[in-house]
């Protein structure tokens, strides 16, 4: 029966979606919609799938697992307390969407679509790998530096009961937690038309309740400092080069100056790359992010979800570290205009708060035991 009715929801939603969108959007929509209908029928109940004697019980032990981690996300995090994350489908492919951004080629400003009930955002999903590269190579013939990436999860920011994917069950406890806690924050606060504050406050929050939950799971620090230490470290290798490239971009010189000089910041960023991974015992959980082109939109993507993370945990701090009053501070700032509060976390990045923070997320999980 909730089954019945989350599809028949989705599909009046869907239909009144269709019939506001313009005839250049509609074949866009048509995939959105069948792609996250499909999503949804596939889904099943997590109790309903533990009844089941003949489950796999491998996926069993996560499912319980990912339903206390959705406990948790209610009780210590007050994140929102609904259907999302109470069943699971398994979608047979990878990932759930692939993403496609796209960048000018001197510039890390990404580019943006305009979408019903999101607003305009940095990037376009499809459910389907060969409809986003197609959509890509239409940007790239039309002079755009694109990027697609798969992604394991997303948000229907609650409109919908967002089930758990095979594309990210089976990742580290701790991995699970930050993605059920990254997607519920979105069903926390969303501003339509504003993804970096967005992206930076569900990140926040992920950081923030992955560490807390960490704090009470010792046995699964051990396990994700050893799947987040590259991650930490892939960070700080990008955003060096991202601060120099923008640099480069906003200073002065010819096009093809800026463009040969590209040319030799990236071959410098493999290279440290290179460097890096000989020190990681044969780990190269990124070698698929450095074998392709490396571009703007590449390293623009990287930006949109960390730009205002500090700002973020520097508000939180003035909150005393209480999420809940926190989530008032976040909701106030997000009626203020784009330029008000893109001033206000400015302000809050560069204080000796957001330095702290900055140090916090370079600092291994485990240390928090």
């Amino acid at each position: 029966m909730r089954r019945r009715k989350r599809v028949t929801r989705a599909s009046l939603t869907c239909g009144f979606a269709l019939v506001l969108a313009g005839c250049g959007q509609i074949g866009y929509y048509a995939q959105s919609i069948n792609g996250h209908f499909t999503v949804l029928h596939d889904a099943q109940p997590v109790a309903n799938l533990l009844a089941d004697p003949s489950i796999d019980p491998r996926l069993r032990a996560r499912l319980v697992e990912a339903e206390q981690i959705r406990s948790y996300a209610v009780t210590a995090l007050d994140e929102p307390d609904n259907g999302s994350y109470r069943s699971y489908a398994d979608l047979k492919r990878p990932f759930v969407v692939y993403n496609v951004f796209a960048a000018p080629a001197l510039s890390l400003k990404l580019r943006e679509s305009c979408l019903l009930v999101v607003g305009c955002v940095e990037y376009r999903g499809y459910y389907s790998r060969e409809s986003a590269q197609a959509y890509a190579d239409e940007l790239h013939r039309d002079g755009w530096e694109t990027f697609v990436a798969g992604i394991p999860a997303y948000s229907t920011l609650g409109y919908f009961d967002d089930p758990l994917l095979n594309t990210f069950i089976y990742l580290p406890r701790a991995e699970v937690a930050r993605m059920i806690f990254h997607e519920l924050a979105h069903q926390i606060l969303f501003v339509r038309g504003d993804t970096p504050f967005n992206e930076s406050f569900a990140v926040t929050v992920e950081t923030v309740g992955v560490r807390r939950w960490l704090a009470s799971h010792p046995d699964a620090a051990v396990e994700y400092e050893r799947y987040d230490a590259h991650r930490r470290q892939f960070r700080r290798l990008v955003d060096g080069y991202r601060k120099r490239l923008e640099a480069l971009y906003g200073g002065g010189g010819t096009d093809a100056e800026k463009a040969r000089q590209k040319d030799i910041l990236f071959a410098g960023m493999r290279a440290d790359y290179d460097a890096l991974k000989a020190g990681w015992g044969g780990y190269n959980g990124f070698d698929r992010w450095f074998e392709s082109d490396l571009n703007n939109a590449k390293i623009g993507a990287f930006s949109t979800y960390n730009q205002w993370v500090p700002a973020f945990m520097a508000l939180l701090a003035q909150e005393q570290d209480d999420l809940p009053t926190f989530y008032k501070a976040v909701k106030a700032l997000s009626k203020r205009p784009e330029a008000e509060r893109n001033t206000e976390l400015a302000a809050l990045d560069g204080t000796p708060a957001a330095a702290a923070a900055r140090a916090l997320l370079d600092t291994p999980l485990q240390a928090k035991r």
